[in-house]
């Protein structure tokens, strides 16, 4: 790009502007000779640039043009983009920096992870709100209004976070590898604290929950189950979905009236009596089987570190291996988080014991409002008090959870989990089988405004109420019968249930999720993987100035040089020797 080429038909003489002349050529060539066509020109034009201007100056010249117009040319595609008609269509096949979705129509129209109409429609954000035009009803619309008629109106009108949007896209074509997070509007933690509803909402047909009791629960059909779980017959089953003022339900701990004491998954009396206690906010999380290393949560407020307990469940064998490493001491802390040591687990899966305290937490915590549920291996960077104003209180929801980043559709996800070995095959087909029968369709726009039937599961934002701790009894009770891959049941549990009351579930994007939380390896991935390379310091090279002797015969020889010159000499030559000598070069 920089090297000039001059045409041969070009050969008049150049003195001016060079500073090294060229002889004049004989043989003169005439101006109309030299200009004898446009591709003469064309050849003439580099040469006199590189004359007057110089060969780098020339290509940096080039380069600048060549940036201007790649600016132009991606400002012009991004500005197409934004005032396409159907723009809103081609985003909402795209998760924000997530990978794309597969494509299906019921997404195109409907989710919109970019522009003001996500942060300005809760309906887009929130699936099943009911001021969308496919969901009114006019008695669920009375429903919704009862049930908020005992929550304060949010303090902050207009909400700080109105106006918040999504950045835009990338232009298409960009390589985007695997899902990212992307950015939430959160309130300062004072604000937060200020907009927690003064009362819990009226929670809709369902007032009053209780359990199933039985201390001698016994197998009368093939569809599995447990001695923790009770058994529920599909008769049973059946009914707990018909939905009344009053209900009982099997929701585990069937062999005792209090949860943790004799009835499989054991706590100590000193726990249990630190678990009765009220409060309005807990974190919850567990490691069984020893799978996961305690993550130590990150930026929380003084008044969350004063007033909200971090509890992590973890089994005997995870215990001893703490005890062993000097991670758990005599105090039962580490960090933020207070170790509850459970006994006589009702399951061989580690993964299936961790669904007790992930669903069953308004068991074992009958005394508080809302609990934020994060898997072992994540690690909570924002305070909980943000996350519940925006993922509950912003929406008057009370039960959150992200959707899966990719997937949308049970029967992809089943088969999704068949390829990676997450659980036997024959189990899951089972399960399919079973939820086909019983109506399953695969994920279409009938089911607008929901837009996933899949959940990225590993986070669950709620409001302890009976109706959603009916839902978790319920989505327990699936995960206890067919396989502990709780992604598979979850659509099933809650349609069922929106399809008798007024109740949905606040579905948000899986990159607001990692927004809040960092996901880590499993400690079996950490302990394989090979530790990181040392890093190698470089090795900065002395600068060796240039040999002034050569080319100069009367300084050639050392052996005639004078007193003064020697002295000289030998200073410049120890300098350089010595930079050698600290950086260990021979040259």
């Amino acid at each position: 790009m920089g090297h000039c080429n001059y045409p041969a038909s070009s050969t008049t003489t150049i003195t001016s502007t060079l500073t090294t002349t060229v002889k004049p050529i004989a043989r003169k060539t005439s101006a109309k000779m030299l200009f004898s066509g446009p591709r003469e020109k064309d050849r003439f034009l580099p040469f006199v640039c590189c004359l007057f201007l110089g060969r780098r100056k020339v290509a940096m010249l080039l380069l600048c043009v060549l940036a201007l117009l790649v600016f132009t040319l991606g400002s012009l595609i991004v500005n197409k983009e934004n005032t396409t008609p159907n723009v809103n269509q081609r985003m909402g096949d795209i998760d924000p920096y997530g990978k794309q979705v597969a494509s299906n129509p019921a997404l195109v129209t409907h989710r919109l992870p970019y522009g003001k109409q996500v942060a300005s429609n809760p309906a887009l954000v929130t699936p099943g709100v009911d001021n969308t035009p496919e969901y009114k009803n006019a008695s669920m619309q009375n429903d919704k209004r009862k049930s908020n008629e005992n929550r304060v109106q949010h303090p902050l009108s207009p909400h700080p976070c109105e106006s918040f949007t999504f950045p835009p896209p990338p232009p298409p074509g960009f390589r985007r590898p695997g899902p990212r997070p992307c950015p939430v509007c959160y309130l300062p933690v004072e604000q937060a604290i200020a907009s927690m509803p003064s009362s819990p909402p009226a929670s809709p047909v369902l007032q009053n929950l209780t359990y199933v009791l039985d201390e001698n629960p016994v197998n009368t059909e093939s569809h599995g189950g447990s001695d923790f779980g009770g058994y529920p017959s599909l008769k049973q089953r059946k009914d707990s979905y018909d939905i009344k003022e009053s209900m009982t339900v099997h929701c585990g701990f069937v062999k005792g009236s209090t949860p943790g004491r004799r009835t499989g998954f054991d706590i100590d009396e000193s726990d249990l009596k630190q678990l009765d206690q009220f409060h309005e906010v807990i974190v919850a999380s567990a490691i069984f089987g020893n799978y996961d290393v305690v993550q130590q949560p990150q930026n929380i407020s003084e008044a969350a570190t004063k007033n909200i307990p971090f509890y992590m469940f973890i089994d005997e064998e995870t215990e001893a291996y703490m005890k062993n490493s000097s991670v758990l001491d005599s105090n039962k802390r580490i960090g933020l988080w207070r170790i509850i040591v459970v006994h006589n687990i009702p399951y061989s899966d580690a993964r299936r014991n961790g669904k007790i305290p992930k669903l069953l937490l308004h068991r074992i915590f009958p005394n508080v409002r809302y609990s934020i549920w994060i898997d072992g291996k994540l690690k909570l960077v924002v305070d909980p008090y943000q996350i519940l104003e925006r993922f509950l209180w912003r929406h008057n929801a009370n039960f959150a959870i992200s959707r899966h980043y990719k997937r949308f559709d049970v029967f992809v996800e089943a088969e999704a989990n068949k390829a990676a070995g997450k659980y036997d095959n024959s189990s899951i087909d089972n399960q399919i089988e079973f939820y086909k029968r019983e109506g399953l369709t695969p994920y279409s726009e009938a089911k607008l405004p929901i837009t996933s039937d899949v959940p990225e599961g590993c986070v669950i934002v709620r409001e302890h109420i009976p109706i959603t701790n009916l839902f978790t009894c319920l989505w327990f009770n699936e995960v206890d019968r067919f396989t502990a891959r709780d992604q598979l049941s979850f659509s099933t549990v809650r349609d069922k249930i929106m399809a008798k009351v007024s109740w949905s579930v606040n579905m948000f994007l899986d990159c607001e999720r990692r927004n809040f939380v960092i996901q880590a390896y499993h400690r079996d991935l950490l302990e394989h993987m090979a530790p990181p390379p040392p890093r190698v310091a470089r090795t900065r090279y002395p600068r060796v100035l240039p040999d002034t002797n050569v080319g100069n015969p009367r300084k050639k020889s050392s052996a005639r040089r004078g007193k003064g010159d020697k002295k000289s000499g030998s200073k410049r030559h120890r300098k350089i020797v010595a930079g050698n000598k600290d950086n260990n070069i021979s040259f």
